[in-house]
């Protein structure tokens, strides 16, 4: 697979590269926001299967990146930072961010997150449309065929795991869905650290819907959609 690795320090971008290479990762690097999107213009190569995205950028700040980036491709980036409170990560998930790795990282864990977004993009290409109209809960309806939420009969933009969550919770309404099921499900893993990240979409979701008591959390055990009164 060839991966983008999107970081300003060289020191850090020959080690990593180095590990990934040893992983079968065929690494492009690119040291600023320009270089990486210059990088991801059509070309005769193979695409490239996930974006390492630093947010520590000399020219331009890696949200921006990212922004961009998400504007014209659906390839999955996995933003790199040290910025570690959830407001940061909640900020880079709404710009369509698949995930967020908080440094200093777990060599083990970030191989595991790459793998878990390109399988993820690898099934979702190969399922296709879901033959079934539409979900709806109270104001919310999801549009599964075309991965569209609307509140009100206002649309809302949402991440493609926040979608699949959304609709994942929305196929049973008041039916509490276990936070193993939710991370088997949507993330299609079973490894432990994928929790934090599903706390992060749920948080990010709640705020993107304005329906904070539409995903309560039972503590404990997991996730489950309350309708709101009629």
């Amino acid at each position: 697979m060839r991966l983008l690795l999107v970081e300003d320090d060289d020191h850090v971008a020959a080690a990593l590269s180095a590990v990934l290479a040893r992983h079968g990762f065929q690494v492009v690097h690119a040291r600023s926001g320009e270089e990486a999107l210059h990088a991801l213009l059509p070309a005769d190569k193979e695409p490239f299967g996930v974006v390492l995205l630093d947010l520590g950028l000399p020219d331009q700040d890696g949200y921006e990146v990212c922004g961009k980036i998400r504007k014209r491709s659906a390839i999955p980036v996995i933003m790199v930072t040290a910025r570690s409170d959830v407001r940061s990560r909640i900020h880079g998930l709404n710009l369509g961010a698949d995930d967020y790795v908080v440094k200093p990282y777990d060599t083990g864990e970030l191989l595991a997150r790459i793998h878990a977004v390109a399988r993820r993009r690898t099934a979702a290409e190969d399922t296709g449309p879901t033959p079934l109209a539409a979900l709806r809960v109270g104001p919310v309806r999801i549009e599964l065929p075309t991965r569209r939420v609307s509140v009100d009969g206002q649309e809302v933009q949402l991440t493609r795991k926040e979608f699949d969550l959304l609709a994942l919770l929305a196929q049973r309404p008041g039916v509490v869905f276990r936070r193993e099921q939710i991370i088997s499900e949507v993330w299609r893993t079973s490894w432990e650290g994928t929790g934090r990240t599903l706390e992060v979409h749920v948080a990010s979701l709640r705020s993107k819907l304005r329906l904070p008591a539409l995903i309560e959390t039972v503590r404990g055990v997991g996730y489950r959609l309350v309708p709101p009164p009629a």
